[in-house]
């Protein structure tokens, strides 16, 4: 059986007895004999503990020979004080780094910090802000008229830049009290009101469907219809809501059975020869925007509309806009009447094909008479005597890629009507022809029934070629005139030969 050394502590000599310790009691030894240092590893060893705590113990030991003696003690130590001590895991303390590389860290440390207090400052600053909004709201919300409006005023500047503060003051409840300002008789309040309600609307659908279902265009028309009529400004602001309102899809149609388009007609006309006035293209912006919905056709037409629009395209700063709308009305069978019943809708609309400066406004008169060449035989026929071959025919070289195909496909309209008719009219007499009784072959039958046949396509390269050779004829007036050439000027008798010798082949088909 292993015999194990004992652990006997008491064995362990540290050094002589002071002369102040009694019993068990002993001081520690300024330094360490070799013989004691030997029999301190030897007891290390032989412990019985396991190899980690025998390894640390070592360790321990060589540390403790190497260092310094400690300080004599003040005062007497017992051996469970000195084993403690010695037990204890020495504790080393850490280098300080020094700051290198130009006190980078330290500059580290300085943006984080830094950006702690920022976005703590920005939390503040938003909670300081909503707490604002809230009070804004119960200003709203008070009995007093001048209240109202001073807060009225305050949400149109807050919401006219800032998309959050229109979320938030939407959410908080400001539409509401502002669609019950639009009572108030006093102008300036109703105009605090609804430029705020303009502004909250910006951009933001949610709001746009809340103002309305709030009951917003019905009080607008009823200051439109009150006995006392509002102001211009007045007038101005709710032609610009209506504006903003109508550019959502739900509302369009909502705005239009409720009695607008009437007023945006009778603001249009009134500020007519304003040119520069902002609520005369608001007015038209809206009326397009109502016209995008075909169940707004009807009130349209209804109000006399299409004549005033017809009859101002001659200015320049609203045409483009005035066939927009156009564009829209035509795709409808009233919309299309209610353009060809129009005085002198046919030639002002292939005038505007010949204005070579405005290529948008010949690519949406092109497409009005496309869609109208393409659903009535009578505006083909109005079309035609309005000169339109000739303008189409010069489109088709001069005009924008989309000009040119919509001109290309009315000319083929038109060739393919004037084909029909010349087919009609020679239908008429060979049924008379072939009506007698016919004697021969039935090689004969087949010769004459080509013959026939070949009379019908004669005839109507004949007209297409009629129809070019008027074409390039009013084309020759036309560059006369721009060119102002005396009104006798005869042209040579090379370029006659050239418009005689003109076929079908030149026409872009």
């Amino acid at each position: 059986m292993a015999k194990y050394h004992r652990n006997d502590v008491g064995s362990v000599v540290l050094g002589r007895p002071s002369p102040t310790t009694s019993g068990n009691h002993f001081g520690l030894c300024t330094a360490f004999s070799a013989a004691s240092f030997r029999r301190k590893i030897f007891d290390a060893m032989s412990c019985g503990s396991s190899s980690r705590h025998r390894q640390q113990l070592m360790q321990e030991m060589i540390y403790d020979a190497v260092r310094p003696p400690p300080p004599p003690p003040t005062s007497t130590t017992t051996i469970r004080s000195v084993l403690k001590q010695s037990n204890e895991p020495i504790k080393t303390k850490r280098p300080v780094k020094n700051s290198i590389n130009n006190g980078k860290p330290d500059k580290l440390a300085d943006l984080l910090n830094l950006e702690e207090a920022e976005s703590d400052a920005e939390t503040t600053k938003k909670v300081q802000a909503l707490e604002g909004l809230k009070r804004l709201v119960k200003e709203l919300q008070m009995e007093k008229e001048e209240n109202k409006r001073a807060a009225a005023s305050r949400v149109r500047l807050l919401t006219k830049d800032d998309p959050e503060s229109r979320v938030t003051l939407a959410m908080l409840g400001t539409i509401p009290p502002l669609v019950a300002m639009l009572d108030f008789e006093d102008s300036n309040s109703q105009i605090a009101a609804l430029y705020a309600l303009l502004n909250l609307g910006i951009g933001n659908d949610q709001n746009k469907a809340a103002i309305v279902k709030a009951g917003a265009v019905h009080k607008m028309l009823k200051l439109i219809e009150s006995p006392n009529e509002p102001s211009q400004a007045v007038s101005d602001a709710i032609v610009a809501n209506f504006l903003g309102l109508s550019a959502l899809d739900s509302n369009k149609p909502i705005i239009g059975s409720s009695g607008a388009i009437p007023f945006l007609v009778k603001t249009l006309k009134i500020l007519d020869k304003q040119s520069g006035c902002q609520a005369r293209h608001d007015a038209l912006r809206a009326l397009y925007n109502l016209s995008i919905s075909p169940s707004n056709i009807p009130f349209i037409m209804e109000s006399d509309l299409i004549p005033f629009l017809v009859n101002a395209l001659g200015d320049m700063d609203v045409s483009e806009r005035i066939l927009s709308i156009l564009s829209n009305v035509v795709s409808t069978p009233e919309g299309r009447k209610g353009i060809s019943i129009a005085p002198e809708a046919f030639p002002i609309l292939v005038d505007v094909l010949n204005w070579t400066d405005s290529p948008g406004c010949q690519e949406k008169a092109s497409y009005i008479l496309m869609v109208m060449a393409h659903k009535a035989y009578r505006d083909r026929q109005a079309m035609i005597e309005a000169g339109i071959v000739s303008s189409l025919l010069e489109l088709t070289l001069l005009g924008s890629m989309l000009a040119q195909k919509r001109a290309s496909r009315i000319l083929e309209v038109l060739r393919v009507d004037k084909g029909k008719q010349v087919s009609g009219n020679l239908g008429g007499n060979t049924s008379a022809a072939v009506s007698a009784p016919i004697y021969g072959s039935s090689a004969n039958q087949y010769g004459k029934d080509c013959l026939v046949e070949e009379g019908m396509m004669s005839e109507e390269k004949k007209a297409v070629k009629l129809l070019v050779q008027q074409s390039l004829q009013h084309n020759m007036k036309r560059i006369v005139n721009r060119a102002n050439l005396p009104q006798d000027f005869v042209p040579s008798e090379h370029l006659k030969s050239l418009t005689a010798s003109s076929t079908s082949k030149s026409l872009p088909f």
